[in-house]
């Protein structure tokens, strides 16, 4: 019989950045910008309190993200509880690219699991991220969400993510734009097919990232031209394609942060001051490392 833990458990989700410009579905990489959220099983009711970004436009209810993957982690353990409390205090920008839904998932079926007596017994690392990936659709930012670090995440009888090194040298500053931009709207702006020419550079440019975030990072300029999806959805965010356009043309490795309109540009500790006066006006800016703990448990 499945019997919840007494008091609260909490958890922290860093912020992601998927496809890193060529490795379009398959890269991410975890950021140190993390969601902080606490869980708790309670008698009976639902109680949802939302603070930072998002909070005038999340529902408080079971359509919640977080409340709806934790629903189904509990059903995965065999289980659901009389009621729940959850709060969360949200860092990670909205609708920016940043992983704000995975973060929003992987924090839900970690404190699930959280809350069951026993849960990592029930429910796996392995199996827990599948949830994940099955309830946002594709792994690319679930993975470095839930694992940390680097990852090279896709689906083939079923969803898989292997961890790959970083380099302790790479830093990232991200410029974030006041306007959001959907990942369905985004999606939408991409053809069917694309020229096989694109695709091998496309597949050479991937393989090369990986090496280069591993420990070549003087080859991150070369390595992180895309030739899948930037282009095509520059109509969508024109202010953040002039940006990366702008940032390569002076020798930076920069490229949409996911399906956008965040920018993430690569640099080290010598080169992030003089990123960060690059920032438009209105935007906002973050030097962050790399988030190598994934999602924290306490």
């Amino acid at each position: 019989m499945v019997t919840f833990v007494e008091g609260p458990v909490r958890v922290s989700v860093p912020a992601t950045s998927a496809n890193l410009g060529p490795g379009f579905d398959s890269l991410g990489l975890a950021l140190a910008m993390r969601d902080e959220l606490e869980a708790e099983v309670v008698e009976v009711g639902l109680q949802v309190d939302v603070s930072g970004s998002g909070a005038e436009d999340l529902p408080r209810d079971e359509s919640h993200l977080v409340v709806r993957s934790m629903r189904a982690a509990f059903d995965v353990m065999g289980a659901q509880p009389g009621g729940l409390r959850l709060s969360c205090a949200n860092v990670i920008p909205h609708a920016r690219g940043l992983g704000s839904s995975s973060a929003a998932i992987v924090a839900g079926v970690v404190l699930a699991r959280g809350l069951v007596a026993g849960g990592a017994l029930l429910v796996d690392d392995e199996s827990l991220f599948r949830l994940a990936a099955e309830i946002e659709g594709h792994p690319d930012n679930v993975a470095p969400a839930f694992h940390g670090g680097f990852v090279i995440s896709g689906s083939e009888d079923g969803f898989y993510a292997v961890t790959s090194p970083v380099d302790p040298r790479i830093e990232t500053v991200v410029f974030v734009p006041p306007t959001p931009l959907s990942t369905e709207v985004a999606r939408g702006l991409l053809p069917a097919e694309v020229p096989h020419a694109d695709a091998a550079a496309d597949a050479g440019r991937t393989a090369l990232l990986v090496a280069a975030l591993a420990g070549q990072p003087e080859q991150l300029w070369r390595a992180t031209r895309d030739y899948l999806h930037q282009d095509y959805r520059r109509a969508a965010m024109p202010d953040s394609l002039a940006l990366v356009d702008a940032l390569r043309a002076d020798g930076v490795a920069a490229i949409v942060s996911g399906a956008g309109p965040t920018v993430l540009a690569f640099t080290d500790a010598s080169g992030a001051a003089t990123l960060e006066s690059r920032c438009p006006a209105g935007w906002a800016v973050h030097r962050l490392a790399v988030d190598r703990d994934g999602a924290r448990l306490s």
